[in-house]
């Protein structure tokens, strides 16, 4: 596969210096157990799906974007006693978020899309938050698992581990 000019990850300062970004895209996931069935990056390997699709369709589209690595780890309070299921405090949370946020502001990217994986990650009120300190970038939120009507395809779907997240995985990792 060669690489892809809006994946962060996958290209180069040559690539980026001279040319001007309207926004970037985080991917932000968690990292947990998902049952027996599904690996522990789960959260993330579909964030950074749904996100570099995205922003595949946005660039053929002329819009300049950029896929920031994905933060693999979120609010995680639920599953501490699981081994290697990894919590972040929001706090931290915020904090990772606010210095992304500024680095941005300074680097004139004037959006932050937040292209959440994970159910626990509550990123409403730190958004509101960050909106007071920096004004110029406009910060939102897409969970993109609440995107689709999921009973239109799925029974069963469940909220973790279940036929949602399974399908989506078999699509992005069947190797996993």
């Amino acid at each position: 596969m060669s690489p892809r000019p809006y994946v962060l990850a996958e290209t180069n300062w040559e690539a980026v210096r001279d040319e001007r970004f309207e926004l970037a895209v985080l991917p932000w996931g968690a990292t947990e157990a998902h049952n027996y069935h599904l690996p522990y990056g789960t959260d993330n390997y579909q964030a950074e799906y749904v996100a570099a699709e995205a922003a595949r369709i946005a660039w053929e589209g002329g819009t300049r974007l950029m896929v920031l690595p994905c933060i693999p780890f979120g609010i995680q309070s639920g599953q501490l006693d699981i081994p290697f299921c990894i919590h972040l405090n929001p706090t931290t949370q915020h904090a990772i978020l606010k210095d992304l946020v500024d680095t941005l502001d300074r680097q004139g990217i004037p959006k932050l899309v937040i292209l959440n994986g994970h159910g626990g990650n509550a990123f409403k009120n730190m958004v509101r938050e960050l909106w007071v300190h920096n004004p110029r970038v406009y910060v939102c939120v897409v969970d993109w698992y609440k995107v689709g009507h999921w009973p239109d395809f799925f029974d069963h779907m469940g909220e973790h581990a279940g036929e949602m997240e399974t399908a989506a995985m078999l699509h992005i990792r069947p190797d996993l």
